[in-house]
């Protein structure tokens, strides 16, 4: 266990003590950011208003659409001299979500991921293979900056390149990876293919920024006899680290002196409770970059505040089963639909009906636009036709970050429905909600 004393709390002493942060970060927004201090007003909310965690409940959600109306740093609560780092995810309209981060939000992160990463069994005699991608995406330095202050080495190999990181893997002596679930499966595909997996020291894959299954971790652990956990986060609060898995498996414990998490239904505006599902709203306890209030995750799950056999008290959420929203999570990365339409849209040549089909193939995310020209003449003309699907490429992956395949078909090919349209096609089994 990194931190006993934050992890061992009683119930009543992780109270207190998210009372007395929340207390200061409701007026620390209220008198640094300009968009709550706004908020609070519009409804007479004051900070001396809150003085239970339930009077939570009185403040105004934060939504995606908040951060987008306040790019690039609206939110922010310290001048600029004060970040010294920036992270973002993409966004719908080609602006992305972005998060600032002063010197001490840096160490409060890092000590979020060496909780996490102890919750999953590693220590610092692990060597630890980072294949999230090092840039904007919080993924890669989160997980890096976390592996050395729990005193780890930290082998920061970014994405891509499968036969590299299966060379660097054995030669290093790795015994822990930190990837997507999907990489990481078919890293071990690759390894028991190459017949290099019984020379690999491998004892733990660390995996987050998708979805996975109980099916994946136990496909993980009969491929490669590696134990498999989860973890969880996302930039608008600052990236992973929000919660992890022990090695009991039964739920990611939370981060609570970081983090206050709550269980709503947004159609009633209710709280839920314990056991129940819902949206996941989480409020940043400890944050001076860039505060955040209740925030929509449009994460579904549920929390378990029961202490775990693992002698941790902090509470535990269930394994996300859904989104509110149409959001698709493609190997890691954010996918909307709107910003395939977006560029749809911006080629001339292009009709105005297509379909998004994802999949999973030999365990990676696939991800394919079917979309119709405007002239099927253009069909008939191979070097024309050549052109447009690179361009198209191209842009789409200016956009979401990815490749995407784009297949032309005829006009009028894809089918039409009445009402609302059915533009994406999921056959990925992400969740099982019997889980």
């Amino acid at each position: 266990m990194y931190d006993p004393k934050a992890e061992t709390m009683s119930r009543a002493e992780i109270a207190d003590l998210q009372l007395a942060k929340l207390k200061h970060i409701v007026n620390y927004a209220y008198e640094n950011v300009k968009m709550y201090r706004d908020k609070f007003d519009a409804i007479g909310l004051k900070p001396e208003h809150i003085k239970t965690l339930k009077d939570i409940e009185k403040i105004p959600y934060t939504t995606k659409d908040d951060l987008r109306e306040n790019y690039p740093f609206g939110l922010f609560a310290v001048p600029m001299k004060k970040i010294i780092r920036l992270h973002a995810s993409s966004g719908t309209t080609g602006k992305p979500i972005v998060g600032g981060y002063t010197r001490r939000d840096l160490d409060n992160w890092a000590t979020c991921i060496a909780r996490v990463l102890s919750m999953a069994g590693a220590t610092d005699e692990d060597i630890i293979q980072v294949s999230f991608g090092y840039g904007l995406f919080t993924g890669g330095f989160g997980l890096h900056y976390g592996i050395e202050k729990l005193g780890a080495t930290v082998v920061p190999v970014s994405s891509g390149n499968t036969d590299r990181q299966l060379m660097l893997m054995k030669d290093f002596g790795v015994t822990a990876l930190v990837a997507t679930p999907s990489y990481a499966m078919y890293l071990a595909e690759k390894a028991k293919q190459t017949g290099i997996i019984d020379d690999l020291k491998l004892r733990m894959t660390i995996m987050g920024a998708e979805a996975s299954t109980k099916e994946m971790h136990d496909a993980l652990r009969n491929i490669w006899g590696v134990f498999p956990t989860e973890n969880y986060g996302l930039t608008e609060v600052g990236g992973p680290g929000v919660s992890g898995e022990c090695r009991e498996k039964c739920g990611m414990h939370i981060n609570e002196d970081f983090f206050y998490p709550e269980i709503v239904n947004i159609e009633q505006n209710k709280v839920l409770s314990e056991g129940e599902y819902g949206e996941m709203l989480l409020t940043t306890l400890d944050k001076e970059g860039m505060p955040i209030l209740r925030y929509r995750t449009k994460d579904i799950t549920a929390l378990d505040y029961s202490p775990c056999k693992c002698g941790r008290t902090t509470a535990r959420m269930a394994r996300i089963i859904g989104r509110t929203d149409d959001m698709m999570i493609i190997r890691g990365v954010n996918v909307f639909p709107s910003q395939i339409e977006g560029v749809i849209m911006s080629v001339p040549e292009l009709g105005n009906n297509y379909e998004i089909i994802v999949d999973r193939v030999n365990y990676m995310d696939t991800i394919e636009v079917r979309v119709e020209v405007g002239d099927g003449a253009l069909l008939t003309n191979y070097a024309n036709l050549e052109n447009l699907v690179e361009k198209t490429r191209a842009k789409l992956k200016s956009v979401v970050q990815l490749d995407v395949k784009v297949k032309l078909v005829e006009p009028f090919s894809i089918k039409r429905g009445e009402g609302k349209v059915k533009r994406v096609t999921d056959k990925r089994k992400i969740f099982d909600i019997k889980e």
